[in-house]
């Protein structure tokens, strides 16, 4: 679990001539050499360059998930690089050793030649000195050079070279619909470990995606490929990387590699140059939808823990991220829930996203989102569409589970025929981009997020943009 609200440290270094790269945060855990293999063809696949690894144990099950990882990149172009989680360590001599084991590796991953390291949590260890910027020249910075590297390493901010905010990819508590207050507790958050919190975003995926190619920075993080304990996970996780732990309970089942058939094209689009979302662009249509299976008028009377924190900023919502190609041709999106039509929307060439209310209970085959070409005759085919796959339910006896159904569209079909909910809940859902904090200046960082839940916090898939400092401050942008 990582709940913080504490700037992390990054080694982005100066904004020199480097292309473009994504990255996707990595949950080490215990795996087998051939989960090791499929998780990195998997990211090869959706257009990453790396995997930071979030590190946070030297024991032979972390390490041994290190070896079996390199080894899984060996011979491709993918890179692997270091998040070392400082919440699990007092000073850096202890992950030092599995740094220059690695560092030199054909598949570290190098910025400007340099090599790339991160922490999470790294601003709050202080090592009890009162100036922790010498003690982090000290104890990392100076403890790398007897491996070759030079001691520009840290530059024009004595410990750190860029900034990568984890906490400010999801709005914080209160920063929902509902009339909360806007006070933001810090010291509940950095503790906020195993604790049964909501943080919405029903749209924070495509929004955060038009964000970050509007801010065109150098390096985007997506949070994350594999932490189903906090739910926002866009590929594997596998049951020898859990442990003795419940979280099967709440992600066991929930698929969410459909995320990536629209996180493929916005990489693609984003390393191009992008800076809207129309020039987020396939050669045939591809999108998903992903919709929570318990509404929000639960009690979770029969789940021991209870409605999460904040469950009150949570929409029921049907949510779709669809990317069109260019025609001629007029597109429909249409959305139905319980058998009725909720939400009606225009396509358009590139990104067409929204969240739209009315999500009611009813069978998964009810649940269903659907993308209409309407030809110059006149005929009407399905060129993209999706089911849902579970149910939806209005109360549950057993565990309360915000967790995301995500689907992936697919295929044509026959267009649907329902009938409408009523005129005042029709909602026409088409992306927009909304910035709720933040103003960007300098050198930002800002973020790309989707939704999910969590054993203990319920959260989003992610995306992060770091920011390399050239002496100008570097903001958050937070949206929601």
């Amino acid at each position: 679990m990582k709940i913080s609200n504490a700037i992390l440290l990054r080694a982005a270094f100066a904004r020199q001539a480097a292309a473009k790269a994504v990255f996707a945060h990595y949950m080490v855990g215990g795996i087998t050499q051939h989960h090791a293999n499929t998780d990195i063809q998997g990211a090869i696949n959706v257009g990453f360059d790396a995997f930071a690894l979030n590190f946070m144990s030297v024991e032979s099950w972390s390490t041994d998930a290190i070896s079996e990882l390199f080894t899984a990149a060996k011979g491709t172009d993918f890179k692997l690089f270091f998040s070392f989680d400082m919440g699990h360590f007092t000073n850096p001599s202890q992950f030092l050793p599995i740094l220059k084991k690695y560092v030199g590796h054909d598949n570290y991953y190098l910025y400007d030649n340099k090599p790339f390291v991160s922490t999470f949590d790294g601003g709050r260890l202080t090592f009890g000195s009162s100036d922790p910027n010498f003690e982090w020249q000290s104890t990392f910075k100076d403890a790398l050079s007897d491996v070759g590297y030079p001691n520009k390493f840290f530059h024009t901010f004595t410990v750190v070279d860029g900034a990568f905010s984890w906490e400010s990819a999801w709005p914080y508590e209160d920063a929902g619909f509902a009339n909360v207050s806007d006070k933001v507790d810090s010291a509940m958050i950095a503790a906020a470990h195993d604790v049964n919190k909501y943080r919405r975003g029903e749209s924070n995926l495509y929004t955060r995606m038009a964000q970050i190619l509007t801010l065109k920075s150098d390096l985007v993080e997506v949070i994350t490929w594999n932490d189903p304990g906090e739910g926002h996970y866009i590929g594997n996780f596998w049951n020898e990387s859990l442990g003795n732990t419940n979280i099967a309970t709440y992600a066991g089942g929930f698929d969410h590699t459909g995320w990536q058939q629209v996180i493929l094209p916005f990489i693609t689009a984003y390393k191009k140059g992008a800076s809207d979302i129309s020039e987020i662009t396939t050669s045939s249509s591809v999108g998903v939808i992903w919709y929570r299976t318990l509404l929000t008028t639960t009690s979770c009377k029969h789940d021991f823990i209870g409605l999460p924190r904040s469950h009150e900023n949570a929409q029921d919502t049907t949510n779709y991220a669809i990317i069109l190609p260019e025609s001629g041709n007029k597109y429909t999106i249409n959305v139905h829930s319980d058998g009725k039509l909720i939400g009606t929307a225009a396509g358009v060439t590139g990104l067409n996203s929204g969240s739209v209310t009315g999500l009611e209970a009813g069978r998964a085959d009810t649940q269903y989102v659907e993308v209409i070409e309407t030809g110059s005759n006149g005929t009407k085919t399905t060129i993209l569409a999706a089911t849902g796959t579970k149910d939806v339910v209005a109360e549950t006896s057993g565990v309360c589970n915000y967790n995301y159904e995500v689907v992936a569209m697919s295929g044509s079909g026959t267009v649907r025929t329902a009938s409408y909910k009523s005129s005042s809940a029709l909602t026409a859902a088409e992306s927009t981009l909304t910035s709720t904090a933040g103003t960007i200046s300098g050198s930002v960082t800002a973020s790309l997020v989707a939704d999910s839940v969590h054993l203990s916090t319920t959260k989003i898939v992610a995306m992060e943009v770091f920011a390399a400092r050239k002496g100008t401050s570097i903001d958050t942008l937070a949206g929601g």
